[in-house]
């Protein structure tokens, strides 16, 4: 990738990790996971600890490479890239990403979101139903977080990281959904496929039939079948290309 005045404030590796992240909050915005200014999507700056994350206020939108905030783990914010503001992050934002990079050194990327499906489905007893075949790539690999209030307690990243434990989704109930993972691609696609899950389960549910629940051997066998093709691996080098093409501004 050439350089420009901006690429030169960062390594060649944090650079890329920028691209990719504010390729995430594009399509995030273009599939329905953005929420004006709430929601969040993070990424370690690579050989840190340090995590980047969007600048409170900004639509997912408005997200680029460059505006992208670095931010520790105790809440300092390193470098506010171009996004000069009073306002430098969210702070339910930071607890929550903050909880998952500080407990799992495998994640690199971590998403948040307050789409449609996912709100009703946090707000169900039985949450995720494994009634389709993406829901079934969630079979028992599903973490739940219960409901304490807006994240702005400090304490409660703990708690979160102790029920997320080693899993990649979790349901955060009454409040939406989080995924996890090695690349901005694979957070992604398993926000994509656990909000499509759920999106369709209320559609069902919505119809007041019976459901049809393939049984539980089915169930596993179709998550291990699913656990052939890694989430991103051949999707997101098809979503680079539309945002590229929608929005090639993203990677400035």
């Amino acid at each position: 990738m050439q350089a420009n005045k901006k690429h030169l404030r960062y390594s060649e590796a944090e650079w890329l990790m920028r691209v990719d992240l504010a390729a995430g909050y594009r399509l995030a915005d273009r599939f329905g996971f953005s929420d004006i200014v709430w929601g969040h999507i993070t990424a370690k700056v690579p050989g840190t600890e340090n995590f980047l994350i969007n600048r409170f206020g900004l639509r997912f939108d408005e997200v680029c490479a460059s505006n992208l905030v670095t931010v520790n783990l105790e809440g300092k914010v390193i470098d506010r890239g171009t996004a000069e503001s009073d306002e430098d992050i969210n702070l339910t934002g930071f607890v929550i990403h903050s909880a998952v990079h500080a407990a799992r050194t495998d994640v690199h990327c971590v998403m948040h979101s307050h789409s449609p499906g996912g709100i009703a489905v946090s707000a169900l007893k039985d949450g995720l139903v494994p009634m389709t075949i993406d829901a079934m790539t969630f079979y028992e690999c599903t973490a739940y977080h219960d409901f304490e209030g807006l994240s702005v307690d400090i304490a409660e990243r703990e708690r979160m990281a102790a029920n997320l434990g080693d899993r990649n989704a979790m349901i955060l109930r009454n409040h939406g959904l989080l995924t996890c993972g090695a690349t901005v691609g694979e957070a992604f696609m398993l926000m994509y496929y656990l909000e499509r899950a759920c999106k369709v389960q209320m559609q069902v549910l919505g119809t007041g039939q019976e459901m049809a629940l393939p049984n539980a051997k089915l169930c596993q066998r179709a998550a291990e079948q699913s656990a052939q093709f890694p989430p991103g691996k051949y999707e997101w080098p098809a979503l680079k290309r539309l945002v590229k093409e929608a929005s090639p501004d993203y990677c400035e």
